[in-house]
């Protein structure tokens, strides 16, 4: 054996994941508002790349741009029956990176898009500038604290409404006080006396019962404003914990009333507002923007991928050429044509992840059909792997499709992850229940069980059983819990207080 230096040539495959592959993936996961944001960065970073039509000197814009669709797109009914495209297999983990078809949803005029759009029009309306810009329309949301400022700076000023604005700063947004007095006046250099009188003060604005340190404080101040603040009153809302656990004739002894008038008090307290600080701004409230659309019309379900929040991305085709006379040296020309690569992947990358959703979305309908029509107590049990099958690509693809996604239809406006859930078996033998069947199941028992009557966690499961449903007592009880339903215990003492005070 001879122990010297040598060169070999082996050959051997690997998967790599080109840039674009990695892009192609990256944008499936992403929602139609990240998408948004993440397109309007592209377009500033390649000068090819353009949003909308683009006029030429002869007013057609057909001969400059990147023809993104061809006529007469697949309607959901033929969808359903194809079988997978080649540019489904580029976003798909096991498919080739090169293979792309260049039909567009978003331009075609089939039954996919174009027709469910916002405002009952064209889908496309938002991307065009027909539809009114509600961006500018908005206005600035009064916040709590201006709203406290402006009426303490009303009645207080100098040193009072400087130590003023300090407590209000730290109102939270339900209205109460999250600091401690006395670290608030070491800190201020003023005495604990007079952030106690200011803080008394603040106490006196709008909205009632703001810059309260705990619920009783909240309860007392509103009960004070009514002019309901008596010794019996004041009695009950120092023992706010005895009235949680339903302890009435504890509380009638210690309050010093009778049943009628134990009920008045617990039915005042009941019409004061423990969050008082949220009738005022709340904050920006994030809309859910839905990324798919489903309408039944004539026995047929219309899916369409929600263009109106997407900008239509073309590639400029006679600026590249401008651009392509004026380049002279080669590191230019290697510049100009790598942009008009990535311009050209990023338009057939988006047609191809619109194809996908609606893929998915298309399935999801045709295996949840029962539950668009009926109902979540008709949702049936469905995995990511049963979908991948159905429409024969890799599980991983139809998670970053379902990830951070909605889907609106007639029943509300939905999580795409929603509609896939576990199983609970049959106890007959038949077809298994999804897992948010049994819960609606478990809440329609509850709403609608006897005062009189309450139906324990064994109860539930035998009336359960009776409806087909193999299910144990804990499987009950952690289905309750994630509905907030309280035990038969909570729910006896809540019911019979209910009772009375009514």
């Amino acid at each position: 054996m001879v122990l010297a230096p040598r060169l070999d040539l082996r050959q051997s495959q690997s998967l790599v994941m080109t840039p674009q592959l990695q892009q192609a993936i990256k944008l499936l996961t992403l929602s139609n508002l990240e998408l948004e944001t993440f397109i309007s960065d592209e377009i500033e970073k390649n000068p090819l790349l353009d949003t909308g039509e683009i006029s030429t000197e002869n007013g057609d814009a057909s001969d400059s741009q990147e023809p993104l669709s061809e006529p007469g797109a697949q309607g959901s009914d033929e969808i359903l029956s194809s079988g997978p495209s080649d540019a489904e297999a580029t976003l798909d983990m096991e498919g080739h990176t090169d293979s792309f078809t260049n039909n567009s949803l978003s331009d075609s005029d089939g039954t996919l898009d174009g027709q469910l759009g916002l405002n009952g029009g064209s889908a496309n309306s938002g991307a065009t500038g027909d539809s009114p810009d509600f961006e500018n329309m908005l206005v600035a949301e009064l916040t709590l604290t201006d709203h406290l400022m402006d009426q303490a700076g009303a009645v207080l000023s100098g040193t009072d409404l400087f130590v003023a604005q300090h407590i209000i700063d730290q109102i939270d947004e339900c209205g109460y006080l999250q600091a401690d007095l006395l670290e608030l006046a070491q800190r201020l250099n003023v005495g604990l006396i007079d952030v106690e009188r200011i803080l008394e003060v603040v106490q006196t604005l709008d909205p009632v019962g703001v810059g309260a340190r705990d619920l009783a404080e909240c309860l007392a101040l509103q009960a004070k404003d009514a002019d309901r603040y008596d010794p019996a009153m004041a009695r009950l809302i120092d023992n706010l914990d005895l009235l949680a656990k339903g302890a009435l004739p504890q509380l009638k002894r210690i309050c010093g009333v009778d049943d009628e008038d134990l009920m008045d008090m617990i039915s005042e307290l009941r019409n004061y507002d423990p969050k008082p600080g949220c009738k005022i701004g709340g904050g920006d409230v994030q809309s859910v923007v839905p990324d798919v659309f489903i309408a039944e019309r004539a026995g047929r379900w219309l899916i369409e991928v929600n263009s109106a929040t997407l900008p239509k991305v073309l590639v400029n085709r006679s600026y590249y050429a401008e651009l392509k006379d004026g380049a002279q040296d080669k590191q230019s020309k290697e510049w100009l044509n790598e942009c008009l690569a990535d311009a050209n992947w990023l338009v057939k990358a988006l047609d191809q992840r619109q194809r996908t959703i609606v893929k998915v979305a298309t399935e999801i309908v045709k295996q949840q059909e029962e539950f668009f029509r009926k109902g979540v107590a008709h949702l049936r049990p469905l995995t990511l792997k049963n979908v991948a099958e159905k429409i024969e690509m890799h599980e991983s693809t139809v998670s970053r499709v379902t990830s951070n996604k909605y889907l609106s239809c007639s029943r509300g406006t939905f999580e795409l992850k929603y509609f896939f859930t576990s199983g609970i078996q049959s106890s007959t033998g038949g077809e298994a229940a999804s897992a948010e069947a049994v819960k609606s199941h478990i809440k329609a028992l509850i709403d609608n069980e006897d005062p009189k009557k309450i139906l324990s966690d064994d109860k539930l499961v035998t009336l359960l059983n009776d409806k087909g449903f193999d299910i144990a007592r804990r499987t009950v009880a952690k289905y309750r819990e994630a509905l907030g339903l309280g035990s038969s215990v909570q729910r006896r003492r809540q019911k019979a207080l209910e009772g009375k005070v009514a």
